[in-house]
């Protein structure tokens, strides 16, 4: 009997018993290889690269032949937001050129239809519409394959179920359950295209993370009404996901404990952990050719491009951040109070006890380039912390 990917999430969901996973069992979690490789930029040396990452995985299309391919790429922030006015696909952002490089690969190993989606930061327009006023050439993606839609996942999904809903597998951290674009619903197989780059709440910010922003600012958002979602979608998630000031809609589930702390840095990370654990992941590709050091968006004065030269790519999301993490120069077994988690509970620990995968390297098959060679200390390419970032904040 054929068993839908809702199903199966369903099933999942119900076989925890809501609760988390007890530390015997964390240290069992799934693991994966994780390959990795040189780069130097987004041409043609970006393709090759891409291509051996997926060879060295087995091959791509015994993942998404046939199948309906969602990629959940990174455009965090708003649209005209830059550092030093270089292009954001060289500093913040995934980079329109290796969508298009995925896209291409992916759709040569039988991909039925592939979607790429993000939560975009444009009251109410497409996600075409914003690549445009962010001076990307759509085109670079749509015409990569014959088969290429764009989403803008914060707007509701086109049709009678605009939203749908995802149980947290053992319980969840914060939320039993999230509503999400029906576009994931119809997902057959799940990539988030990331940025290798630090977080200035969550400590890092790699291919889990990027999944915060599959949240949509018409449920998770600011201002959005009390009982039903906004309309149109308005702000970041502040008053939600950051702070935990109110309650998403009541149409939405509501926290665990809304007695929990009210702290970004206890609230991000689980954010993350649940949404990953209820949405899972089948690819995880990070970008570490050209990115940012020092946080997830432009700090003057502390914030600087950085070119690590290099790529990552997993089945697993755990096991591929805490790659990431351990090439960016820090131990995916670190603590709170232990950088990059100096001021936040650790996302790789917290997906961990959700049984998503392992953090720790031993366990971790590592392919291609050795960490050690790959290795590109963040932390030695920072200034001095500034005071904690007031603006608005984009995922």
């Amino acid at each position: 009997m054929k068993v839908t990917r809702r199903e199966f999430i369903a099933a999942s969901g119900a076989a925890g018993l809501g609760l988390i996973q007890p530390a015997g069992l964390r240290a069992s979690a799934p693991t994966a290889p994780v390959a990795i490789a040189r780069c130097p930029d987004y041409g043609p040396a970006f393709l090759a690269a891409t291509e051996k990452l997926f060879d060295q995985l087995g091959g791509m299309g015994r993942l998404v032949k046939g199948k309906t391919v969602t990629i959940k790429i990174n455009m965090t922030g708003e649209a005209g937001m830059r550092l030093d006015h270089m292009a954001a696909g060289r500093t913040t952002w995934t980079h329109p050129r290796s969508v298009g490089t995925v896209v291409h690969l992916l759709d040569k190993a039988g991909a039925r239809r592939i979607r790429v989606v993000e939560g975009a930061w444009v009251w109410p327009a497409s996600l075409e519409e914003f690549m445009y006023l962010a001076n990307w050439d759509a085109r670079l993606v749509l015409g990569a394959a014959p088969r290429v839609e764009l989403v803008n996942t914060n707007l509701p999904y086109r049709g009678k179920k605009p939203y749908t809903r995802f149980p947290v597998p053992n319980g969840g951290h914060l939320f039993p359950a999230y509503d999400l674009s029906t576009a994931y619903a119809e997902t057959d197989v799940l990539v988030s295209l990331a940025k290798l780059k630090q977080h200035d709440t969550a400590g890092i910010t790699l291919s889990m993370k990027n999944c915060f922003g599959c949240s949509p600012t018409t449920i998770y958002g600011d201002k959005v009404p009390k009982n039903e979602p906004a309309p149109v979608p308005y702000g970041g998630r502040n008053e939600i996901g950051h702070r935990g000031v109110r309650q998403p809609p009541s149409s939405a589930p509501s926290e665990k404990d809304p007695s929990s702390p009210r702290e970004a840095g206890y609230r991000i990370p689980r954010f993350v952990a649940d949404l990953v654990a209820a949405l899972p992941l089948h690819l995880s590709i990070v970008d570490g050719v050209e990115t940012i050091a020092g946080a997830e968006l432009p700090r003057p004065g502390y914030t600087k491009m950085v070119s690590p030269g290099v790529l990552l790519a997993g089945t697993n999301c755990v096991a591929t951040d805490a790659v990431g993490a351990a090439v960016m120069g820090f131990d995916p077994m670190a603590e709170r109070g232990t950088a990059p988690f100096a001021t936040c509970d650790s996302t790789l620990k917290l997906a961990e006890e959700l049984g998503v995968g392992t953090r720790d390297l031993k366990r971790i098959e590592v392919i291609g380039t050795p960490i050690q060679q790959a290795r590109f200390s963040f932390p030695d390419h920072l200034g001095p912390r500034p005071p904690a970032f007031g603006g608005r904040r984009g995922q």
